[in-house]
């Protein structure tokens, strides 16, 4: 058989052997997606629940009572008997004053006193015998109260001259120095008391306002009786090992700072936290009640707002839009779009596209509770 027109043959074969190459390609294309396992993701399980919802402020030590040592006698300052800065004892010898005048002046008061007091036991007597008048009696009874109070006086006046701490705690430097003359009220030092210590801290009002808001709206609970628990971490890193409890909360916003100051008490037997240094407080006992948290790395942001990848139960991706509110440690608290048992994606978003099937690496089904100080 003989062609007529090469051409046309020729062009045929080229085509046929080109639609050979491409319906080859192709199937090989098909092969290798099918090859192709689902993508490796972790998974998180939501779960409703009740969740301490701890707040943490900056804060500062104080005493507890910060006292001023005063004289209360005027006197020349002989000797002072503490290391300034030094942990002093309750009445503890601070300052001793020059106690030769008020020496003196109670031995006259006693002196006086016993005149007194004889002149009255020889009197009364008498006056029950009618061998004296009431005027007489009445004037020996004056003179021995009299005495008797100056006396007590002159006494206390004494013991001043011994200017010793009014309360346990950190001493302060000096005022004035030995050799000096002092005035009565002249101010010595300060002692602060650190057995219980005052923490002090505050509030931002539009945070205490939205607790109060949730609270009213069943979403959270406040301790009861409004006692709340404070642990502390100190400037080292170190968590404080007692525990206290705020016992102040102010009614009322700061108009300068728009801040309500706050306290709480703990206890510093072994003194390990001293007046002035800065500490972190962590206040608990509130709880959110059938809250929906999830980790904040589950969460995409994008133009839409913010949403998770979804998985439904044939492993499917699916996104989610959701609505957040506070941030709880590394969680959102979630307030629209999730509900208890729905599964997420946690770790391989990157790989997660909607409509494609994943496989399950690890399920975290538990709901863990931030924990305060971590």
């Amino acid at each position: 058989m003989r062609y007529t027109n090469p051409p046309v043959f020729w062009s045929a074969l080229c085509l046929a052997l080109c639609l050979g190459g491409l319906l080859t390609a192709c199937d090989k294309k098909e092969t290798a997606a099918q090859a192709v396992p689902p993508a490796l993701v972790e998974i998180f399980t939501v779960k409703a629940a009740d969740t301490p919802w701890p707040a943490e402020f900056q804060a500062q030590a104080a005493g507890s009572r910060a006292v001023e040592v005063r004289a209360r006698v005027e006197a020349i300052i002989e000797s002072r008997h503490y290391e300034e800065g030094d942990f002093v004892q309750q009445g503890q010898l601070l300052f001793q004053l020059e106690r030769d005048r008020y020496e003196a002046a109670m031995q006259q008061a006693q002196a006086q006193y016993k005149n007194a007091e004889r002149e009255w036991r020889r009197i009364r007597p008498l006056y029950e015998k009618n061998a004296v008048s009431q005027k007489e009696r009445d004037g020996a009874r004056a003179a021995y109260e009299s005495t008797k109070a100056a006396l007590r006086q002159a006494e206390i006046n004494l013991d001043y001259c011994q200017v010793t701490a009014p309360v346990s705690g950190y001493s302060s430097k000096e005022n004035v120095t030995p050799g000096n003359l002092v005035m009565n009220n002249s101010l010595l030092t300060f002692v602060n008391q650190t057995d219980p210590m005052y923490i002090d801290f505050s509030i931002a009002a539009p945070e205490r306002m939205l607790r109060q808001q949730m609270e009213t709206q069943g979403l959270l609970r406040f301790p009861e009786g409004g006692r709340y628990k404070a642990r502390l971490r100190l400037l080292d890193g170190n968590m404080y090992k007692g525990e206290g409890e705020v016992t102040f909360i102010d009614s009322q916003v700061q108009p300068t700072t728009g801040v309500i100051k706050a306290r709480a008490v703990f206890a510093n037997s072994d003194r390990s936290i001293m007046p002035g240094q800065y500490v972190r407080l962590f206040m608990e006992g509130d709880v959110l009640t059938n809250a929906v948290l999830i980790p904040q790395k589950c969460v995409m942001l994008t133009q839409k707002g913010a949403m998770v990848m979804g998985v439904d139960k044939d492993n499917k991706v699916v996104p989610m839009p959701v609505q957040l509110g506070v941030s709880i440690g590394d969680r959102y608290l979630v307030e629209a779009g999730l509900k208890d048992g729905d599964r997420i994606i946690s770790e391989g978003l990157v790989k997660a596209r909607p409509g494609t099937v994943v496989r399950e690496a690890q399920a975290q089904g538990q709901q863990g509770a931030p924990a305060a100080g971590n």
